[in-house]
């Protein structure tokens, strides 16, 4: 409820009317001695006299506004010191909190950041590197990670870099903290030593290649994954998969491999330990492959089925690797009716391969340097769970390798950009994460002792076998040191007339438990080294 204010008492009037008095008194005295000393009239004397009291009270004025300011001063500078060092950031305001004014210019003007946003020198941490600068920051509310995969390309002009100089890694913890790599020079412009065993078997999954600040990059696994590789011809593709095989030989430990080499002598070096290699690039023979992988992905659904139907364990397969180098070449007809069957028959039968066979632990690689649109059919390509493209010269190409919709996931990599004198250079597309790599290059020498390790465990493996007329084939086989035996050859050794031939075939193969095949497309009927082994180890 307001009170009434209380009026002046009578004392205070009686005393303002005595003090009116006295300076009426003064200023009359004031007046005479001036106009008594001066001569003045008596005008002129009261304008002297008003004249020196308006100076007076100002200068009083003016005084006292100075000495106000000086008071009021020293509070503000007390206050300020005495803010405590460690309030929270966000209950100082942004006017008293310092400015990282370079992370600041480089995001407003590419557009990451709006103009009347900043970032906070303590939201950021740079760290150096060998190869580069490590920008940890912290963006501001309402904006995340993803606008600045948005910007790369601006953002790195504004480094004086090009974008691929730049690589953006998101945060767990937050959609506004950001790693962000700016590379010194142009990436592996000098070359990483090829890892080592010990490395190759550290790593958590398959090592692909190296990123480009030097340390191992590549898959979590190949269960349930199959992995498309494009680019042009003489960017090192072949070189980039032999290295592959080679890490899988280490990480893997042991698997059946089937070989389709189109380029005729690419994947030799790892003939003697494939279940079935093929140097050919007739649309038939990869047919005959397709049609002998998609039998054995029947028969592992038909055991995973009955496992379910009798509350079993789940069965456990050995793993199956499907190579195909220039794959390109098998899905073009030569105009006849024939071969656009066969060709129409690959297509259908390597989509089911591609599609189905992943559950049954059968995975698929492909290669071609010429990735247009009709070169692998496209219900084909979309089956690919991993995709990696090498230099291409054209958005559209890189498109068929890496996928349509590949230019509108976060942060993508344009192979166009990569230097093509820099061969094994390729953008990895996998778990919706684009990355640059560089392939292996492993050394001769190192690929062939790979190799030779895996010979010598299966010869091991074949010794720890009871006696067995497989065994036997096997061993006769090792000890000439051939990979392919004709049925005429072999059949002397278990007493069995070589004529006629197919009586012979049918007694040979009734022991062994295993089907012959040719040696190629034409040659005899006979027994390959690889089945007869996988045979042995019972295979699944």
């Amino acid at each position: 409820m307001a009170t009434k204010k209380a009026g002046p008492s009578e004392e205070d009037i009686w005393g303002q009317m005595a003090g009116a008095i006295g300076v009426l008194v003064t200023v009359t005295a004031c007046l005479a001695a001036v106009k008594h000393k001066l001569g003045l009239p008596w005008w002129g004397a009261v304008a002297l006299v008003v004249g020196v009291l308006v100076l007076l009270g100002y200068a009083a004025w003016w005084i006292r506004r100075r000495i106000k300011r000086l008071l009021a001063s020293e509070p503000q500078k007390q206050t300020a010191t005495v803010l405590p060092h460690d309030a929270p950031a966000e209950e100082i305001t942004e006017p008293q909190a310092a400015i990282d004014q370079g992370l600041t210019t480089v995001l407003s003007r590419a557009g990451v950041i709006g103009q009347d946003q900043t970032i906070l020198a303590a939201d950021v941490t740079v760290e150096q590197l060998d190869v580069g600068t490590v920008y940890q920051f912290l963006l501001p509310p309402g904006r995340t990670a993803d606008d600045v995969a948005s910007r790369l390309g601006s953002v790195a002009s504004m480094f004086g870099v090009t974008r691929l100089h730049l690589k953006l890694e998101k945060s767990r913890r937050s959609e506004r903290h950001v790693h962000l790599l700016v590379l010194k020079e142009p990436p592996f412009t000098h070359a990483f030593l090829a890892p080592t065993r010990e490395q190759i078997r550290a790593f958590e999954g398959v090592p692909l290649g190296h990123e480009v600040t030097g340390e191992l990059c590549g898959v979590p696994t190949f269960e349930k994954a199959s992995l498309l590789v494009g680019g042009m011809t003489q960017m090192g593709k072949t070189t980039l998969v032999n290295g592959l095989i080679t890490c899988l030989l280490i990480a893997y430990g042991d698997f059946d491999l089937y070989l389709l080499d189109g380029k005729l002598c690419g994947l030799t070096e790892f003939q003697k330990i494939a279940v079935r290699y093929e140097a050919s690039d007739d649309p038939a023979v990869l047919e005959s492959m397709l049609d002998e992988l998609l039998e054995r992905v029947d028969d592992r659904y038909l055991k995973m089925q009955a496992a379910k139907q009798n509350r079993q364990p789940a069965p456990v397969f050995t793993p199956v690797f499907f190579i195909i180098d220039e794959a390109a070449d098998f899905y073009v007809d030569d105009g006849s009716k024939e071969s656009q069957e066969i060709v129409r028959r690959c297509e259908d039968k390597s989509r089911k391969l591609v599609s189905k066979s992943l559950e049954s632990g059968i995975s698929t690689i492909m290669m071609t340097q010429r990735p247009s649109n009709d070169a692998i059919p496209v219900k084909v390509r979309d089956q690919f769970l991993y995709r990696m493209c090498l230099y291409v010269a054209a958005k559209g190409t890189a498109k068929v390798a890496l996928g349509d919709s590949y230019f509108e996931t976060v942060a993508p990599i344009h192979p166009a950009l990569m230097d093509p004198h820099i061969k094994g250079q390729a953008v990895l597309f996998a778990g919706g994460t684009s990355t640059l790599i560089r392939g292996f290059n492993f050394p001769d020498k190192f690929i062939w002792d790979v190799v030779d390790e895996v010979i010598e465990r299966r010869h091991e493996a074949v010794e720890e076998q009871p006696e067995s007329p497989l065994k036997k084939a096997i061993q006769i086989m090792q000890e000439r040191g051939i990979e392919f035996i004709p049925t005429v050859d072999l059949a002397p050794a278990f007493a069995i007339n070589p004529e006629p031939s197919s009586a012979a075939g049918q007694k040979l193969s009734k022991m062994l438990g295993v089907s012959t095949s040719r040696d190629g497309n034409t040659g005899p009927r006979g027994y390959k080294l690889a089945d007869l082994t996988a045979a042995l180890g019972a295979r699944p």
